[in-house]
């Protein structure tokens, strides 16, 4: 498995498709957070952002493959085998992007709640902000892995359904990216610090179940 994670990464970073949601996620975080806010706004800001990023990551690493490539590489490892790595790849960019951008803004940002009024501490606004992060890179991966192939073959489906997918992620009640985000406005007002666990465990669980789907498709798609 570890040769087949370096394969996707190199693939990945080789062909520098990362670029626009990389550049797309930094230019929104620029506009959108600035210096001096506060804390836990911010950060439900920056995590807020990370989940179409993640699936955007997700569908790279899975439509990036030549053919001829992919059919080499499920024919050696299998084909559950390969796509799993290939949203480990995609999963592992997100949260690599997501934690540099926890710490940046956790840095820049004015360790209050909204409107100044109480004070809160970096370290634990930081670590909740870490947690929601990878709650939505999570559930951003599990909208990756259903809106791409061998879920979805087609362009023409894939991309509104991950864009219509990745919005409803965001704002439907009940969604562990919008429990985390919504969690850190809501201690931001309060003062107080969350810590989304609960968010992070539901999204993990997506995240597994959708990838098993996606694997388990891959293996009877190309049999």
């Amino acid at each position: 498995m570890t040769a087949l994670l370096r394969y996707q990464a190199a693939l990945l970073l080789r062909s520098q498709r990362w670029l626009p949601p990389f550049i797309l996620y930094a230019v929104f975080l620029a506009v959108s957070v600035q210096g001096g806010q506060p804390v836990l706004d911010s950060l439900g800001y920056a995590a807020a952002a990370l989940l179409p990023v993640a699936a955007w990551l997700a569908r790279i690493c899975a439509e990036g493959e030549p053919a001829a490539a992919r059919a080499c590489v499920a024919a050696a490892a299998g084909p559950a085998r390969a796509h799993l790595a290939c949203l480990l790849v995609a999963f592992a960019a997100a949260a690599a992007l997501g934690v540099l951008a926890t710490l940046v803004v956790t840095l820049i940002s004015d360790p209050a709640g909204a409107g100044g009024r109480t004070r809160v501490d970096r370290l634990p606004a930081g670590t909740a902000g870490l947690l929601a992060a990878l709650a939505c890179a999570s559930l951003g991966t599990a909208v990756g892995a259903l809106t791409s192939r061998p879920v979805l073959r087609s362009t023409g489906r894939a991309v509104p359904a991950l864009l219509l997918a990745a919005l409803l992620a965001l704002v439907l009640t009940g969604s562990p990216a919008n429990a985390a985000v919504t969690g850190l406005v809501t201690g931001s007002r309060s003062g107080t610090v969350p810590f989304p666990l609960l968010p992070l465990g539901g999204a993990a669980l997506l995240a597994a179940a959708a990838t098993a789907v996606a694997c388990a498709l891959g293996s009877r798609r190309s049999a």
